[in-house]
C-alpha cells in the first residue's frame, strides 16, 4: 500500500495543488511497508464552523460540556476561546498532548463539512524500496485481489463501516473505521474501531485533533466531482460522530511513527464517540448494527478467509468509495519478539488504513478480527495486527469507563 501522509489543497476551487510532505516509511521486509493516513488541508478557515467544547448533548439538544472534559481543558491549560478561534492548530511541542490520558477533543460544530470531508482525501507520493529481510514467521506474499467496490447504499450493505476525519499539523487526513459492540451497553453502543496512527502520531508526535467518525460515509457512493451538490443526508447520513474519548497501545505511542512500520503489530485504537448533533440515540441504534470483537480467534492458518473494509484513496482509488477485499490471510513478521500480523492480498491503498477485518467468529456470525495497518509501496496486499490481550486491554478500558454513563 502507498504510504501516505498529508497534502495541501486548495481552498475555493476544486481542484488541489498537491505538494509531497512525509511519508510514513516502512521496515523489515521485502518491499517497503508503509502506515496509511491519506490527507489533505489544512484549510485556513475553519469551514465555518462555531466550534462547541463538548462531547455529549442534553435532552433539549443543546450540548453541554461534560465534567471531565472541563477538567482535562483545565489541566492542559487550553482555552475553549481560543480553541474556537483556531488554537487546535497550533502543533507546537509543548501543546500537543501525547500521553494515553491527556486524550482531549472539544466538539467543533459544522467543522467536518462535506467539502472539508472530501478533500481530505489526497495521497502523497510513495517511499522508495528500502526494506530487505525478514525475521520471524512469515508466508509467501499473497497474490494481489482485486478490491471490489460495496453495493450501495452502504447503510444497509456495510452499515457498520464509514470513515475517521482528523486533523494534523500537516493537514486533514483520513482512514476507516468500524462501529464495534460494547459490552457495558448492549444494543447501544458508541464504541468505533480503528488504527492506532489514526488517532496519535506515535514516538515523535502526540493525539490528532478534531477526530470524527462519519458511519457509511457518501452513502451512494457518488464520485469526488458530485459530492458539492450532494444532499448532506447522503453524505453523512447518521451524521457526525466525534471521539470524546480515544485509547491506542502503550507500544504504539512509544514505538510507531513517521518512519514506519514499528509498532504495526500493536498499531489498533478504540474510539468512544458522541454525536455531534443528535437525537438521544446511540450509534449502534442509529445505524442498525455493531460488530463483535473476536480477541481469540484461531492461527491465521485455521482461518478460511478474512473480509478487509475500507475507503482506498490512492489511485487509482479517490477516497469516497468503499471497497472490499477477501482473502485467505497469511502470517507476516515484522520484529522478533513481536507478535505475528495476519496478511492479505488487496489492491485497497492508503485511507482504508483502520478499517475492520472481519471472519467468522466462534459462534459462527461475522466477527471484527483485525484492522488495516500496512502494505507496500506497490499496492498488493495489507496486513493488520492480530488481536489479543494488549487490543482486550483497550477495549475493556473504553468500555469500562463509560459503563455508567
Amino acid at each position: 500500500m502507498r504510504p501516505i501522509r498529508p497534502t495541501f489543497a486548495a481552498r475555493g476551487g476544486r481542484s488541489a495543488r498537491r505538494r509531497t510532505s512525509p511519508v510514513l516509511a516502512a521496515v523489515g521486509l521485502t518491499a517497503a511497508l508503509a502506515l496509511t493516513a491519506t490527507a489533505c488541508g489544512p484549510s485556513e478557515d475553519n469551514a465555518g464552523g462555531e466550534p462547541t467544547a463538548s462531547a455529549s448533548q442534553s435532552a433539549d439538544n443543546k450540548i453541554t460540556i461534560p465534567d471531565d472534559l472541563k477538567d482535562r481543558l483545565k489541566e492542559h491549560g487550553v482555552d475553549l476561546d481560543k480553541w474556537k478561534n483556531g488554537a487546535w492548530k497550533d502543533w507546537s511541542k509543548d501543546d500537543w498532548l501525547r500521553e494515553a490520558e491527556d486524550y482531549i477533543n472539544p466538539i467543533i460544530e459544522d467543522l467536518w463539512d462535506k467539502d472539508r470531508m472530501r478533500d481530505a482525501e489526497q495521497p502523497d507520493k510513495p517511499v522508495d524500496n528500502d526494506i530487505s529481510g525478514d525475521e520471524g514467521v512469515t508466508d509467501p506474499t499473497p497474490a494481489p485481489v482485486r478490491a471490489q467496490p460495496v453495493k450501495t447504499p452502504y447503510r444497509e450493505n456495510a452499515p457498520e463501516s464509514g470513515k475517521v476525519f482528523f486533523d494534523g499539523p500537516e493537514g486533514s487526513m483520513v482512514c476507516s473505521a468500524t462501529v464495534i459492540k460494547d459490552p457495558a451497553h448492549p444494543g447501544k453502543s458508541n464504541m468505533v474501531w480503528t488504527a492506532g496512527h489514526c488517532v496519535h502520531a506515535g514516538k515523535k508526535g502526540g493525539w490528532y485533533r478534531n477526530i470524527a467518525f462519519v458511519p457509511s460515509y457518501n452513502d451512494n457512493g457518488k464520485a469526488a466531482a458530485e459530492i458539492e451538490g450532494a444532499p448532506k443526508n447522503e453524505i453523512t447520513p447518521h451524521g457526525v460522530w466525534w471521539g470524546d474519548w480515544a485509547q491506542t497501545s502503550d507500544q504504539w505511542i512509544a514505538q510507531g511513527g513517521p518512519t514506519g512500520g514499528e509498532g504495526a503489530p500493536y498499531d489498533f485504537a478504540v474510539l468512544h464517540v458522541t454525536p455531534e448533533k443528535g437525537n438521544g440515540k446511540s450509534l449502534e441504534e442509529t445505524v442498525g448494527s455493531a460488530l463483535p470483537v473476536e480477541f481469540n480467534a484461531p492461527a491465521a492458518t485455521e482461518i478460511d478467509g478474512m473480509t478487509a473494509t475500507g475507503y482506498p484513496a490512492a489511485p487509482p482509488f479517490d477516497g469516497q468509495k468503499k471497497f472490499q477485499c477477501a482473502d485467505k490471510p497469511g502470517r507476516l513478521s515484522i520484529k522478533a519478539g513481536d507478535p505475528t500480523m495476519h496478511r492479505i492480498g488487496c489492491t485497497m491503498t492508503g485511507g482504508s488504513s483502520g478499517g475492520g477485518w472481519t471472519a467468522l467468529g466462534q459462534d459462527g456470525k461475522p466477527a471484527l478480527v483485525s484492522n488495516t495497518s500496512i502494505g507496500p509501496v506497490e499496492a498488493g496486499w495489507l496486513a493488520g495486527p492480530r488481536l489479543g490481550k494488549e487490543a482486550k486491554g483497550i477495549y475493556d478500558s473504553v468500555s469500562d469507563k463509560f459503563a455508567n454513563r
